[in-house]
């Protein structure tokens, strides 16, 4: 996945040429694919809210070793899903994902560093505004819909508008996941197991996708699956989300 959307990041100090650094990011996570290419799938990211968003999605779309897939980062483009113009912004650039059949890996999370605020009306705005321009590619959902650990109520406010969503067969969930990454074996891990395992469960396992997130120091992939699997899940339950395929 590229991390294009860091040069916009507004929690960083401005960088020169902005639009250029992006497209080189974008162009350097092409080339580590083409070496791999049944192995890895390139993903390309941008700040939706960039003038040059849509334009460098379509850019995308036209490298075959980058149109798999987008990838969005609401918290480190400050993306506000209470603000009618970023949904403007965020309806163009997932119309035109979907419009070149690029899936969508979003992390929905807002700021926390700058202490945006998040919850159920943010997960609805999601629902309400942005799924319906993106129907015929799959959208997941990062970290169970928070930044990481399970520790902020704010975030099972959100998955508790997805639950409700699934239970009633909501047509724009049809084709929406969710992954795991970085919730199991940091924070309150032990004190919010139970409720985390609850919700992969009213998610549906199936819709659960394993990702170990950032990787460096103690953080490698095999500690992720280690700690994930300390949840109490059932045996078949880690199998379906182990073994999943599409």
């Amino acid at each position: 996945m590229s991390v294009a959307y860091q040069f916009s990041n507004p929690n960083k100090p401005p960088v020169e040429r902005e639009y250029e650094q992006v497209k080189a990011e974008n162009d350097w996570t092409s080339r580590q694919v083409v070496g791999y290419p049944d192995c890895l799938r390139g993903l390309c990211s941008v700040n939706p809210l960039k003038d040059y968003a849509v334009a460098e999605v379509a850019r995308c779309a036209k490298d075959p070793y980058l149109r798999s897939g987008l990838k969005l980062h609401f918290g480190n483009s400050d993306v506000d899903l209470a603000n009618p113009q970023h949904l403007e912004c965020l309806r163009g650039v997932f119309r035109t994902a979907n419009d070149h059949r690029m899936a969508i890996v979003a992390h929905l999370r807002s700021s926390v560093t700058k202490g945006r605020p998040y919850g159920r009306k943010f997960a609805q705005a999601f629902m309400n505004a942005l799924l319906p321009a993106a129907l015929d590619i799959s959208v997941q959902i990062e970290h169970l819909a928070g930044a990481g650990r399970y520790d902020d109520p704010q975030v099972d406010e959100a998955v508790a508008v997805f639950v409700h969503a699934i239970k009633n067969r909501d047509p724009r969930m049809a084709n929406v996941y969710f992954d795991v990454s970085g919730v199991a074996g940091l924070g309150q891990r032990v004190a919010k197991a139970g409720l985390i395992a609850k919700r992969i469960r009213q998610l549906g396992v199936d819709r659960i996708l394993f990702g170990s997130d950032a990787s460096g120091g103690d953080k490698t992939p095999n500690r992720a699956w280690a700690a994930f699997r300390q949840l109490p899940l059932s045996k078949a339950e880690f199998r379906t989300i182990e073994n999943y395929r599409k």
